[in-house]
C-alpha cells in the first residue's frame, strides 16, 4: 500500500519543527561537497529561529510541510510576486525552497511538494515560475528539468565565505 503524503501549511508555532527540518535538510544535501566551517555558519545564520520567524511573517511567503505518518519529512517556500531580479511583480513566483529528508529520497514526496507549488501559482495566476539551484546538484536539476524548467541565467549564491554559482531556472504557465 502506498504511503499518503499529506501537505501542510508552516505556521509560527511550527518554527522550532522548521528550523530542525531546514537544518537537517540542507546539511545531507550539501555537507558532503562543502566545508564544515562554511556549513556551520550558513546553517546558524540562515535557519537561526530570527531569520526563519522573519520570513514565516513575509505576506508574500508561503511554507508548507509534507507529511508522512504525521512527521515532517520534507518542506517547501515560495515567495509570490518575486521577479528573478528581485522586483516585485504578480506574473512571478519564485520556489525558494524545496527539501526533503534523504531517507525519503525517491518515494514522490519532493513532486508532491512541487505540484503543489505549481498549483499556488496556477491559483494566482502566474504566468512565470522560477528558482535557483546550484550548478553541482545535477540531480535536482534533472528534476527541474522533468517539471519543463529551463536555465535562464545565474547568480552568485554564498555559503559561509565560499561563493558559488546558482542556475536560475524557470517555466512558463501560459
Amino acid at each position: 500500500m502506498k504511503q499518503e503524503v499529506i501537505i501542510q501549511p508552516i505556521t509560527i508555532h511550527d518554527l522550532e519543527t522548521l528550523q530542525q527540518l531546514s537544518r537537517q535538510t540542507f546539511f545531507e544535501t550539501f555537507a558532503h561537497q562543502n566545508t564544515e566551517a562554511n556549513m556551520t555558519h550558513y546553517l546558524e545564520t540562515a535557519f537561526s529561529l530570527e531569520k526563519l520567524s522573519e520570513e514565516l511573517l513575509e505576506p508574500d511567503a508561503a511554507f508548507f510541510f509534507s507529511l508522512w505518518n504525521d512527521e515532517p519529512v520534507g518542506y517547501l517556500k515560495i515567495i509570490l510576486n518575486k521577479h528573478p531580479d528581485g522586483h516585485r511583480d504578480p506574473r512571478y513566483m519564485e520556489i525558494e525552497r524545496i527539501y526533503v529528508r534523504s531517507t525519503f529520497h525517491g518515494k514522490g514526496v519532493a513532486g508532491i511538494l512541487f505540484e503543489k507549488a505549481l498549483s499556488i501559482a496556477r491559483n494566482n495566476l502566474i504566468g512565470y515560475v522560477w528558482l535557483g539551484v546550484w550548478e553541482h546538484n545535477p540531480r535536482a536539476i534533472a528534476f527541474y528539468s522533468k517539471y519543463g524548467f529551463s536555465a535562464f541565467g545565474k547568480h552568485d549564491f554564498f555559503l559561509g565565505e565560499d561563493r558559488q554559482t546558482d542556475i536560475l531556472m524557470g517555466v512558463s504557465l501560459n
